[in-house]
């Protein structure tokens, strides 16, 4: 098998000052739906994808990605290599590890061979932008479980009981961070589109968000929406985690 990553000629060219985005997985479904992720957005740049079983960190360091999406490789030792490896780099990528798995072991185990952090797979693929960037703006921070101490967990989300939210307006929150129009709110929930206008600006004024996608946001963070990225099992809740 030979040392190979495949450019992303076909991108549209970007503005300058857009981030540089290497796709290390395995998988042609992860790296489309990466790109899904990441197409309507002037924030990034992918410059190639790459399976990470058979291309080499250099290979990976010589496209000069700003941030390296990773799968984890069903939480393989070549993952774990491959995030050491990339560290070695003159001037280290930020590397974001892809995984459905959130267990504490393997979670200290990634963060210590060099990941800056971990995002669940169950996130949609329209919010990975944000949460990328979020991560990379250093605008987010969980910390992992401490292995070995049967209280510890990840910090907790926001329960739908303590938000300042109606039953409908958490009803609307969840349909619009799952991708949903507002023709489609208004059919699945038998209202107008101006009833549903009229729900999302009480949305924005009550979590002090400016848009939609700022809401969404919150959604996917504080684990209000259960959305699978559609290539694996689908997760009780997104997961953001960063060292």
């Amino acid at each position: 098998m030979g040392d190979y990553m495949e450019s992303s000629a076909s991108e549209p060219r970007l503005k300058s000052n857009t981030r540089r985005v290497v796709i290390v997985a395995d998988n042609s479904l992860i790296v489309e739906a990466i790109r899904i992720g990441f197409r309507k957005s002037g924030e990034f740049k992918l410059v190639g994808h790459a399976d990470g079983r058979k291309t080499s960190a250099q290979t990976i360091i010589a496209a000069r990605p700003d941030v390296i999406l990773l799968d984890d490789m069903n939480r393989s030792d070549r993952a774990l290599e491959l995030i050491r490896e990339l560290g070695t780099a003159d001037e280290p990528s930020t590397v974001i590890v892809l995984s459905v798995h959130m267990d504490p072991e393997w979670l200290e185990q990634t963060f210590d061979a060099g990941a800056t952090a971990v995002i669940s797979k169950a996130a949609h693929p329209v919010a990975l932008g944000t949460l990328v960037r979020e991560t990379l703006d250093r605008h987010i921070f969980h910390r992992p479980c401490t292995r070995g101490n049967p209280n510890s967990s990840l910090p907790a989300t926001v329960q739908p009981e303590d938000l300042p939210l109606t039953s409908r307006e958490l009803e609307i929150l969840q349909l619009v961070a799952s991708g949903s129009t507002n023709s489609e709110v208004a059919r699945k929930l038998w209202v107008t589109e101006q009833t549903v206008k009229f729900h999302l600006r009480n949305i924005y004024r009550k979590l002090d968000v400016a848009n939609r996608t700022q809401a969404s946001h919150f959604a996917y963070v504080n684990g209000l929406v259960h959305s699978p990225l559609g290539l694996t099992p689908a997760q009780p809740e997104l997961s953001v985690v960063a060292s």
